[in-house]
């Protein structure tokens, strides 16, 4: 998951500016981690403790606020309510690369991701977007090839991959719902030659840039085993503790230390 996380923190300057081009700095000023993280950190919590999801995307909704969550989750979470809400948001999707990395079969990845989906985006939409993304993630894991992956997508979520960056660049812009996004998060990666490279693809898109980024990080680092120990240092001097401390603890339970990222290990 950590793959994920700083896709989320370099995307984060361009969310909603319409970058199109893959020449960029890689961190700014300006650049922080946001709800991808933060989500994505309570479902590796989730694996790891066994807590209630709800519970705990409550809590980490009110122990990290302001981090550019959407206006239903904002709701919901601050309401503390139970119910989910029929959401086909790209939120279930940019969460769930911890499920991705954690199980040892694709029924559990593909019940696992519609678990951590349904507590708030019960839509089918919602739902086929995460296990979409964990799926992606777990075939990467376990060292299928990319037209494998893509093959196997296709058929079995029913997405069109056909397309290119450079087709879907022109008339792309922000798209915050899974139909709308997670096909391009994986056209990302299936374009990608490094695991900064897929980074960079998902940027260049212009649309939803931190979301689109932390999906095609997750499945990049599973693919490229790891991700660059400086990214990873410069990400970690942004992170919380807290978010720090489960990172390290679901990097160690599930075997995902790598000669090319020790800074959380």
């Amino acid at each position: 998951m950590l793959g994920a996380i700083i896709g989320d923190i370099i995307g984060s300057v361009h969310e909603g500016v319409g970058t199109k081009t893959k020449d960029f700095p890689l961190f700014m000023e300006r650049s922080i981690f946001t709800d991808d993280s933060v989500l994505t950190v309570a479902v590796a919590d989730w694996i790891l403790t066994g807590e209630d999801l709800t519970d705990l995307l409550h809590a980490y909704y009110h122990n990290f606020q302001y981090r550019g969550y959407g206006g239903m989750f904002s709701e919901w979470a601050c309401e503390r309510e139970r119910k989910p809400y029929n959401s086909f948001g790209n939120g279930s999707a940019m969460r769930v690369s911890p499920v991705g990395f954690a199980f040892d079969s694709i029924d559990e990845v593909l019940l696992w991701a519609e678990k951590s989906s349904a507590v708030t985006h019960n839509h089918p939409e919602g739902i086929r977007g995460a296990q979409a993304i964990a799926s992606a993630t777990y075939y990467a894991r376990k060292d299928r090839d990319k037209d494998w992956i893509k093959a196997r997508l296709e058929t079995q979520f029913g997405y069109d991959l056909n397309m290119t960056l450079d087709s879907i660049r022109p008339s792309y812009s922000f798209d915050g719902t899974c139909q709308g996004s997670v096909p391009q998060a994986l056209t990302a990666f299936f374009e990608s030659t490094s695991y900064e490279d897929a980074i960079r693809n998902a940027v260049s898109l212009g649309g939803d840039a931190d979301t689109l980024a932390c999906m095609a990080g997750g499945i990049a680092e599973a693919y490229y085993e790891g991700v660059p120990n400086e990214l990873a240092e410069k990400a970690r001097r942004l992170l919380d503790p807290k978010l720090i401390d489960v990172i390290h603890r679901f990097r160690n339970r599930f075997g995902l230390t790598s000669e090319n990222t020790t800074v959380f290990d």
